[in-house]
């Protein structure tokens, strides 16, 4: 266990130095809160005119027999919705229909009342570059080959359970699964779960509850906050990956114990993410790992955008940072991210498994996972394991890792400002001013581009970015093109807000030795 954490730290502290938070110059801050106060200012000009009758509102209203209820629509609370999110609603929720591998089709759509409501042209907007899946290792591919098998679960037991595991709904390949899960991540048992949010959101309260306490980071998903709440444990949120704030916090809860009472803490739950979704940073596992065993704590790792992505087997972040399993007391991952299916698992001890399949509210009341979703997975784990006798899984993860850093030099070389560290596949890109937000978004869907952009209140007010999650599946062409226009956006939004130095001159098609090992 020393050999690990030793290695892991020295580990950690390189990755430290990989990770990238650039702030952005004082102008570009004071533009962004301008521009949101002018857009909030010509909010309540407009709800001025619904309130005397010169604009016509869309939006649902209370009726006036109802005036002395419970209001059901606030108006202060649909404010965002109404006079700021209808006028860009059109660059998110665009339906697509073909498969969501490195390009898809899209539905072409057009507003005649300004983002209200949308109509179908009944044309299509074909061969868009996907930079939004979390499509990590390419395993969302309808390639026949390499489906065979799950079209044969199909076959076998069908598309549904309709049961839970703890009735009739348990069936060999649901257990073959959580044996294979627990292979792949080196721990004793694991469980799976139909669905990823609910695998944390109704989990963490069978851990927890009434005179325990958690330790959340602050940008942890909404589904380790929501189980958090649901919990009833103490919730307090320490800065993100800051260990001198998460020290502090254990500190005090040795020191003082329970409000009130000052007893001791029953449990202290410390809840942290792999990879965080929003900023692509990764957790300083290590130095979380050296705490936890000082303070005496647990520790709950969520790796639903690490496990698969990275490691140089595709093992998540334990692997990343040399960390032993075993020190993790909660493993949780989804299936949703890098093996093109869904639903989620917890993996650790024995007793810890036994005992979340008698108390976990997913675990008990929710449906089984469908048959040919458990193949799907039972497939990708195999093929990055090799144990289908191919080395596919491990050419993928290589690949990834080459996308992902290739991709993230040349943003930077380009002038963006990104976040997160060198080997996250997730690459946010800031934006800051919400105008920029809208006219990126439509610009690059113009050039065929499929992004996803994230603002306020998703991010924090003076962070609006576009986040762009690379796969395995996208080539180096497919990448080339994605830059190529975002320099040409770059420059034509002025977008390129870094103050680092960076070379004069790009030639976006040259091969670049990015130093990967093979």
């Amino acid at each position: 266990p020393s050999a690990y954490l030793g290695a892991g730290i020295s580990t950690a502290s390189r990755q430290n130095k990989q990770e990238s938070f650039e702030q952005a110059p004082m102008y570009v801050a004071v533009c962004t809160y301008m521009g949101f106060g002018i857009v909030t200012l010509f909010g309540y000009f407009r709800d001025f005119l619904r309130a005397v009758g010169l604009e016509k509102c869309n939006l649902a209203q209370e009726r006036e027999e109802q005036k002395d209820f419970v209001p059901l629509y606030q108006d202060f609370e649909n404010f965002y919705t109404r006079n700021l999110y209808m006028r860009v609603r059109d660059n998110w929720n665009r339906p697509i229909c073909s498969l969501p591998g490195p390009v898809f089709d899209l539905m072409e759509r057009v507003s005649d009342d300004y983002n209200w409501t949308f109509r179908f042209t009944g044309r299509t907007i074909p061969n868009v570059i996907n930079m939004g899946s979390y499509n990590y290792l390419g395993f969302a591919e309808n390639n026949a080959d390499f489906l065979k098998t799950v079209a044969d679960k199909v076959q076998q037991y069908g598309a549904g359970v309709c049961s839970t595991r703890q009735e009739i709904g348990n069936l060999s390949i649901h257990e073959e699964l959580e044996q294979l899960v627990a292979n792949f991540l080196g721990v004793e048992s694991a469980m799976t779960y139909g669905m990823g949010f609910a695998t944390n959101s109704m989990n963490i309260p069978a851990l927890v509850g009434k005179g325990c306490l958690i330790l959340s980071d602050e940008l942890n998903h909404t589904s380790l906050i929501l189980g958090a709440r649901l919990s009833g444990a103490t919730i307090r949120v320490f800065k993100h990956n800051n260990m001198h704030s998460l020290e502090k916090m254990l500190k005090e809860a040795i020191c003082c114990g329970q409000p009130r009472t000052h007893r001791a803490w029953r449990k202290i739950l410390i809840m942290v993410e792999g990879i965080y979704s929003m900023e692509g940073s990764v957790v300083r596992l290590p130095e979380v790992i050296a705490l936890k065993k000082k303070y005496k704590a647990y520790l709950y790792l969520d790796e639903a955008h690490s496990i698969g992505a990275v490691g140089a087997t595709g093992r998540g972040v334990t692997e990343l940072f040399h960390v032993n399993p075993a020190d993790v007391d909660v493993m949780m991952g989804t299936f949703t991210k890098s093996f093109g299916a869904s639903g989620g698992y917890i993996a650790g001890k024995k007793e810890l498994v036994d005992y979340l399949r008698s108390h976990s509210h997913s675990a008990v009341y929710a449906s089984a996972m469908s048959p040919p979703v458990t193949e799907q997975i039972i497939r990708a784990i195999k093929c990055i394991m090799g144990k289908d006798g191919t080395t596919e899984g491990i050419r993928r993860i290589r690949q990834l890792a080459e996308n992902t850093r290739y991709f993230r030099a040349r943003l930077n070389e380009m002038g963006f400002i990104i976040y997160g560290n060198d080997d996250s596949p997730v690459i946010p890109v800031l934006l800051y001013m919400p105008g920029k937000v809208v006219a990126f978004a439509r610009e690059m869907l113009q050039r065929k581009i499929g992004v996803v952009v994230v603002g306020f209140p998703a991010t924090p007010i003076t962070e609006a970015r576009a986040r762009f999650c690379v796969s395995a599946a996208h080539t180096r062409a497919m990448l080339n093109q994605v830059l190529q226009h975002l320099n040409e956006v770059g420059d034509l939004l002025c977008l390129k807000f870094s103050r680092r130095k960076r070379p004069s001159s790009l030639d976006l098609c040259e091969e670049t030795d990015l130093g990967l090992d093979s």
